[in-house]
């Protein structure tokens, strides 16, 4: 594999360029010096931001985006071996790296890597972890999976000393990473366009656990199932965490939250404890139980780094999430507007549950859900269903068509609606935006709360609801 050398820049060009991970990646070697380049399908705020840094951006993708003096090419799965700009790569035998890899050399430069990994909640931990180390004046350099706003984007640059990033399971990504510390935070059925089965994933957990150093700390969830598999025989040391019923049941994990409790804008509280002893009363500014369990793995890891407990809890009263994260986009004729990232079944039932408290009274919770890969939709069909039904009314569109898998024709929206209305519950479903908005407007009522919801580009709707 080639090996890029960074105290050595040269001219990259990043296919693909705007995606959240990409653009992240490019902007940080603009920095260290690298003459960067890339393109994409279309203008984006990200990519716009990066072409105010001077990166040039290339609208769409095609052969002649390759400059004569590129001397490095990167690319993501996403990307096929037909696209034009991987083709001319090949036929100038331009050295070509997945962003996988791209981000693993990067961590070998790094003294401390925290990798966040986990089928759910990666974007919100990682935030949080992040403001804990600024808060600790540790100075780190930030990844982020989303546009956080307490560092102003989705990358911050800071020493060489901590490295905080995402590791993402899909295609066995993580398994080319070099993290020195990391955190796992939930192993479901996800991505099974990629993985044969839940056993399947559970041993790629496996093998990223394996990854860690003598000197490392694996943060892992403690009510994993057959946690032993995963944790037995590592040679890193091994720190659990978890939610607790009782005081007693604290001493189960090494960081433990008890006696939650949420205000009537669905945000967390709880008692903080570590390894039985209590340290303190912890507040959050994000919804859901989800959220809990997430903000205690990041203090778990950020303790491991030598941040205070005062460090912690400061930087989680300045977390409020990061954008397409249960985001409140703002209200349209009255209505209360949001929109959220979740596009698998857990992720919606946390968020809808957690969404629960903030209707009372006559409101409604609107749910407009976009499934995201027809691969996706097919194996988790009745968990969709079952999920959606959380909300008062689910209004359904088309399942993305921009996704990565071709339309196989026999899954669609319309099986999940058939379900829903199976159980009794309002379901529509629209082949347009347009028809969603009007219809939206035409039925949702004053001091209802709608939520936008899938990893597609169903956000558009919320966006174009909040600006008439």
């Amino acid at each position: 594999m080639f090996q890029i050398s960074f105290s050595d820049p040269v001219s990259v060009h990043f296919i693909g360029i705007g995606g959240i991970s990409m653009s992240a990646l490019a902007e940080l070697l603009h920095y260290q010096g690298f003459r960067v380049s890339g393109s994409d399908l279309k203008s984006t705020p990200l990519t716009e931001h990066l072409q105010s840094l001077g990166i040039t951006v290339s609208y769409p993708q095609q052969a002649s985006n390759i400059a004569d003096d590129c001397s490095v090419v990167i690319y993501t799965a996403a990307v096929h071996a037909d696209n034009p700009e991987m083709v001319r790569a090949k036929e100038r035998n331009l050295p070509i790296l997945e962003r996988k890899d791209l981000l693993g050399q990067l961590m070998k430069q790094y003294s401390h890597v925290a990798g966040v990994a986990g089928s759910h909640g990666k974007t919100s931990t990682t935030s949080m972890l992040s403001l804990m180390l600024l808060e600790g004046k540790l100075d780190p350099t930030i990844l982020v999976g989303g546009v956080l706003d307490g560092i102003g984007g989705n990358l911050r640059k800071g020493s060489d000393n901590y490295l905080v990033a995402e590791a993402c399971e899909y295609c066995n990504s993580f398994l080319s990473f070099f993290p020195t510390d990391a955190i796992i935070l939930n192993i479901e059925a996800e991505h099974l366009d990629f993985f044969q089965d839940l056993e399947d994933i559970r041993r790629s957990f496996r093998k990223y656990a394996e990854l860690l150093p003598v000197s490392g700390n694996l943060v892992i969830n403690g009510d994993i199932e057959n946690l032993s598999e995963l944790t037995k025989n590592l040679t890193a040391n091994v720190i659990t965490y978890g939610i607790s019923n009782t005081v007693d049941g604290c001493n189960s994990y090494d960081y433990a939250a008890t006696n939650c409790s949420f205000d009537k804008n669905g945000f967390g509280s709880y008692d903080f404890y570590e390894k039985g002893a209590f340290l303190g009363r912890v507040s959050l500014r994000v919804i859901g139980m989800h959220n809990i369990s997430n903000s205690l793995a990041a203090a778990a890891l950020a303790f491991c780094y030598g941040v205070s407990f005062d460090a912690v809890t400061g930087a989680l009263l300045s977390y409020t999430g990061t954008h397409r994260r249960f985001e409140y986009k703002g209200t349209a004729e009255g209505i209360r507007v949001y929109d959220d990232y979740a596009h698998h079944p857990s992720e919606i039932s946390a968020t809808l549950s957690a969404a629960r408290a903030c209707v009372s009274g006559t409101q409604k919770l609107w749910c407009t859900f976009q499934p995201h890969t027809f691969s996706r939709t097919k194996a988790f069909l009745p968990e969709f269903a079952e999920s959606l039904a959380l909300a008062d009314t689910v209004v359904l569109a088309d399942i993305y068509s921009a996704s990565r898998e071709k339309d196989p024709g026999d899954i669609s929206s319309a099986d999940i609606a058939a379900l829903l209305k199976q159980k009794g519950k309002e379901v529509y479903h629209f082949h347009t935006f347009e028809e969603i908005e009007k219809f939206l407007f035409t039925h949702c009522k004053p001091e209802d709360l709608l939520i936008t919801m899938g990893a597609g580009d169903i956000v558009s709707v919320a966006e174009s609801m909040v600006s008439r």
